[in-house]
């Protein structure tokens, strides 16, 4: 480790930020390293002694962590000297050890750092006040830390606190998991920053773990209550038990649950770079503009990893909470889903082949009301393809596709939309009953009927499940795919053929039995696809027989 240098206006400084910048640099932290690095070099550049590390927030480089940092290393330097207290943030110390700071301090006199209540040398009539200011700061010492309700602190030691009493308990919760528990006990979105804020609710967390409330272990990391955490938590829970005086309100709050949510895709990870989130039009403030307009218009939302749509709306069961448990309501999927496109997304998505795989994936999701939500259709130019091709794109997928096509002209016109249908949905599942399903129980149901008294419908946990892109699939999945990477193949024309050869080897068998070239060109030609049953046609047949049947380069 280097010598501390000993020159300048602030050494101690100097030298616990080296410190620190070899301690990040020995355990491999390089962001960490880095930001002592810069911190280091703006304390070589500022003239003047600094009392305190509050006073250092003035520089450049110096956040409120290094701050702290300094705080806490200046009150434990302090605390080490003979007789020395602390008054707020300034430093106090003994006479005898002045001559010793101020060398380090780079002054004979007693050091800037020390200077402001040096209790030995204050007149009689001073020291009375000395004690009132130790005394307060003992007590605030003793306070014990206590976050506020529904704050993000709270919900996540609650959200432990549940998770540790539940007998299935693993004893820890992933970072997802977290989130996605302790949303339900927060005002705050632990997903989204607030409109001119960086800081999600999730923030708290460093908060906690500094004061050794939770522990972080692993990779990916894994969160769950210290002993002095889980005394806490446990008080925390108690408060926000149920009281039987409120028994009318809960049972309000419970029928409440039962409306519609709207779900919107979002990543629990939330890994964006701070210059993307400082685009005023990048993803990440349009995504914050859509939340704004939701609130505006109070509509209940929530948001989660979708691995399929955009926006989709889930039915809570209407359960009681009960105290110490996690929330046992269900979610049940609705039977509409919304994958929204803006025009530069919907021309780069028919580019690279995005456009067909998702309709082929909306049409396997197990909802049959797909809705295709075309943002800005106004705004064509300085695009890749021609206005007439995204016409066209748009016009099969609601002719031949059967998607419903929603065009608006901005994103607050989009919001307004998924307002009204957060209200028609809910004034049409109001009074049914609804049951969970598998999703093949579900393909032998038809879809729900206005007269209906009741529906079964998909939990969202085996919808987004399901829906995951790249999970294990079976060979009449691959299949399919490779059918459809075909010019001329939809999914509906690749689903056709696997209802009568579900995989390549039964296709291939089906050729061998061919007598002549000819047959095996005709083979798939009557082949019934699609609502009006329309025949495959001689030219796809021809196609499809001469990549299964020709052995070398296709001609």
């Amino acid at each position: 480790m280097p010598k501390p240098t000993q020159g300048g206006p602030n050494p101690l400084f100097t030298r616990w930020l080296q410190e620190w910048r070899d301690q990040a640099a020995e355990r491999g932290r390089l962001r960490s390293q880095r930001a002592y690095e810069r911190a280091l070099s703006s304390l070589h550049k500022y003239p003047l002694p600094l009392r305190s590390g509050r006073e250092a927030r003035i520089l450049q480089y110096f956040g409120e962590h290094i701050c702290r940092q300094l705080d806490e290393r200046l009150e434990r330097h302090c605390q080490a000297q003979d007789g020395t207290v602390l008054t707020g943030l300034h430093a106090t110390a003994s006479s005898q050890k002045d001559q010793e700071d101020g060398e380090l301090l780079g002054s004979r006199d007693p050091p800037a750092a020390l200077q402001p209540a040096l209790c030995a040398t204050e007149p009689d009539q001073n020291k009375g006040q000395c004690l009132k200011k130790k005394q307060a700061v003992s007590r605030q010492r003793g306070r014990r830390y206590f976050p506020d309700p529904r704050s993000g602190a709270f919900a996540i030691l609650v959200a432990l606190y549940q998770d540790s009493v539940n007998p299935h308990s693993r004893g820890f919760l992933t970072k997802p998991e977290l989130q996605r528990a302790a949303q339900l006990l927060c005002e705050k979105s632990f997903f989204l920053a607030d409109p001119g804020s960086k800081n999600t609710a999730w923030s708290a967390i460093s908060t906690l773990l500094r004061k050794e409330l939770v522990l972080k272990t692993n990779i990916p990391a894994r969160y769950s209550l210290t002993d002095s955490g889980l005394t806490i938590a446990r008080e925390l829970a108690a408060l926000n038990e149920p009281k039987e005086k409120d028994s009318d309100s809960l049972a309000a709050k419970a029928a409440d649950s039962g409306d519609p949510l709207l779900l919107l895709e979002g990543d629990d990870e939330s890994k964006q770079s701070p210059n993307r989130d400082a685009l005023p039009n990048g993803p990440t403030s349009r995504k914050q503009d859509l939340v704004s307009e939701l609130q505006r218009h109070n509509v209940p939302f929530s948001i989660r990893k979708l691995h399929i749509g955009d926006f989709l709306w889930v039915a809570r069961e209407r359960v009681l909470p009960v105290a110490g448990q996690p929330p046992a309501a269900r979610e049940l999927v609705l039977d509409y889903v919304v994958e929204r496109k803006r025009m530069p997304d919907l021309c780069s998505s028919i580019i690279d082949g995005r456009f067909r795989e998702q309709k082929f994936r909306l049409r396997q999701c197990g909802i049959s009301h797909p809705i295709y939500l075309v943002e800005d259709s106004g705004s064509t130019q300085h695009l890749s393809l021609p206005e007439k091709t995204l016409q066209q794109a748009m016009t099969n997928t609601q002719v031949v596709d059967d998607f419903f096509v929603k065009r608006t002209r901005d994103l607050r016109e989009s919001a307004a939309y998924l307002t009204l249908m957060t209200r028609q949905l809910t004034r049409l599942y109001e009074d049914k009953t609804l049951l969970s399903c598998t999703k093949e129980e579900l393909e032998q149901e038809r879809p729900l009927q206005p007269s209906a008294g009741s529906c079964r419908l998909l939990t969202f946990a085996e919808f987004n499940e399901g829906a995951v892109k790249n999970k294990a699939q079976t060979v009449s999945e691959v299949f399919a795919r490779q059918l459809m990477q075909i010019s001329g193949i939809s999914g509906d024309k690749a689903a056709a053929i696997l209802e009568r050869y579900k995989t390549p080897a039964s296709l291939l068998a089906a050729y061998a039995t061919c007598p002549t070239p000819q047959c095996q060109e005709q083979l798939l030609s009557d082949v019934k696809c699609g609502k009006l049953q329309r025949n495959l046609g001689p030219a796809l047949s021809k196609t499809l027989a001469q990549l299964y049947c020709t052995s070398g380069p296709l001609p």
